[in-house]
Formats: C-alpha cells, structure tokens, sequence
C-alpha cells in the first residue's frame, strides 16, 4: 500500500507538471491536487497527443492552466520560478509520426528537455524534476526481466529521443546540481487516455475495441509478452520516488514483474468488458519491423529504493478502465 503520510512531503507544494492535460499528467494532477499541492499545468494541446481539458475535471476549479509548449524559452523561464516539484512529461510519443517525420522527437523531446534543464539551472535550481521516459530506451531485451544495467539499444527515433532527454537530465543533476530522477515507464494503460487513434497503448486500445463491440487483432500467435500496468500505479510511482531523497539521481523501471501475454490481455478485456470479440491475425510488415520482442521490468530497484511495486492486477485495472470510458464515452470517442 501507499503510505500516504509518505506523500504529505506535497502538501501546500507549489508544482508544475508539463503535458498535464495529458493521461499520465492528469491523473497526477488530480492526486497532488487531493494531496493538497498548488498545482500549474502546461499543455501545448498538439492533436492527437491526448491533451483534453474534460481530464482534470474534478480539479477544474484547483489548477491553474497554462496553454503554451515546453520550446517557448521565455514561456518557461517564466513558469519554472519558484516551484518544489516539476513532473516533466510533454513530449512526442507517437511511434508512426516519428518513422517519417523525425524532426518533432527531436525538437520536442530533446530540445524541449534541454529548454526546461537550463531554465531550472538558471532561474530555480533547487527545485526537484522528475522526468517519464519509455521503457523504449533499452531497444530489445537482451534478457528479462529487463533491469536498469541492462545494454541500451533503442530502436527507433522517439526510443532515442526519449533516451537522450533522459542523459540530459542525469547531465544536468550530476554537473549542474539540478536534482532530478528519471523513470522508464512500461505499457501504461488507464482513464484519460486518448482513445480515438490506436498509436498510444494497445492496452487501451483493446478496451475501445471491446466497448464498441469490435474485434481485436491479436498478432501472431499472441505469445508476445509485456508488463502492463494501470495508470493509478504509475502515478503512485511517481510520486513515491518524488518524495524519496534517496532517488535522484537514480533511474528506476516502472513497470510490472507479472508480466501477461498479448492474448491473455484480449481474452481479458473481452471477459470484462462483456462485449467485443478476439481473434488472431498475421503481423504487417510495419509492425514486424517494430516489435522488439518480448518485454517485462525487473522492478527490484525501485523496489528497494522507494517501496512501490503495483497493486492493481490486470482485471481489476481493465474493469476500472472500461466502466470510466463507458461513463465518459463523449469526451474521449
């Protein structure tokens, strides 16, 4: 369980977290405004990113907005002043974008973290910055559970820009004294997502298919796995190793030790959803040319370091995940 005495290190804390019109930025949104922070959101609102202003909702009156983009230097030279906590997770995470487009992983990603490194550097350089990276970073497990020593090999440009944000953070806290912590999350899966394009998470992807009584493709033989894990873990995670001194400077995997089958997964969003239908299909070569095997975190560090491991088992993530978008279909479809 979360100690929440642990997380009382927020209360009255002036925060900002970048991308928090987004899904995993929303959801810590709401928890640190219930934490009692004073919460700043900055959202570039790029389409088809995530950004939705329905995500904060319940914490619309308790936030401040700020509509502007993690380039703008004079935007964040502003925004950066005086704030304890900054949860760095704008960034370009579409996959298919950045096999023909390059440019928007580099320039968001690279040069968005680089912006928000040396305004901190300049302007607030005892605030604590916690930066979401991918588990993407490490390109092909070399072995499972894959842990934090394991040889990097990213295989695509977002992989690499995320990488390299991530070297710059830990440039930063190790040169320049800019505490910071950064994290590899895995297939993240949860309300507030996006659900009009299948780009960002199969996990929920799958759940839209069920809802709306669709099939599911499963590829090959549906073997392939992969630690799944609710976005209300994740942001316990986050939040936990903001809170923990003995954490920057580390970088920790946040993901899940059970890992599940791609089939398991659509055998169990069909059950719980009650609706929808699977079957298997052969990959395209797009897709062959992508997948990087299977995949599952060794969380032992984080484990040590911080206390969290996931509470939230797949069917019990997913039933929560489909009752929130069956609730909420009009904001999200």
């Amino acid at each position: 369980m979360v100690k929440q005495d642990q997380l009382s290190c927020f209360f009255e804390k002036d925060v900002l977290i970048t991308g928090g019109l987004g899904f995993i930025g929303s959801n810590l949104a709401i928890k640190l405004v219930r934490l009692g922070a004073k919460v700043t959101l900055l959202d570039a609102m790029i389409d088809e990113h995530g950004g939705n202003l329905y995500n904060i909702e319940p914490v619309k009156d308790n936030v401040f907005i700020n509509f502007s983009d993690v380039r703008d230097e004079n935007s964040i030279k502003y925004l950066v002043r005086g704030r304890d906590y900054i949860f760095h997770l704008a960034g370009q995470n579409d996959h298919i974008l950045s096999l023909v487009n390059p440019f928007p992983d580099i320039d968001i990603n690279i040069k968005g973290a680089a912006i928000l490194l040396e305004a901190c550097r300049k302007y607030n350089p005892k605030g604590r910055l916690i930066y979401t990276g991918t588990r993407g970073e490490y390109g092909p497990a070399a072995r499972l559970p894959v842990n934090e020593d394991t040889p990097i090999n990213p295989k695509g440009i977002y992989e690499l820009s995320s990488l390299t944000a991530q070297r710059l953070f830990q440039i930063y806290h190790n040169n320049h004294s800019v505490k910071s912590i950064t994290l590899r999350l895995t297939n993240i899966y949860g309300e507030r997502a996006q659900m009009r394009h299948n780009r960002f998470g199969v996990a929920n992807w799958f759940i839209r298919l069920a809802i709306d009584n669709e099939t599911i493709k499963v590829f090959g033989d549906g073997s392939l796995i992969r630690d799944f894990l609710s976005v209300d873990d994740t942001v316990d995670a986050i939040l936990m190793c903001a809170a923990t001194e003995e954490a920057y400077g580390e970088v920790f995997n946040v993901g899940d030790d059970r890992p599940s089958s791609f089939l398991e997964l659509a055998k169990t969003v069909v059950d719980v959803a009650g609706s929808g239908r699977w079957e298997f299909a052969p990959f395209t070569p797009e897709r062959a040319a992508q997948e990087p095997g299977d995949f599952y975190s060794d969380i032992s560090k984080i484990k040590r370091i911080v206390g969290w491991e996931p509470r939230c088992d797949l069917a019990e993530g997913i039933r929560k995940t489909v009752a929130y978008y069956r609730e909420n279909k009009p904001y999200y479809w």
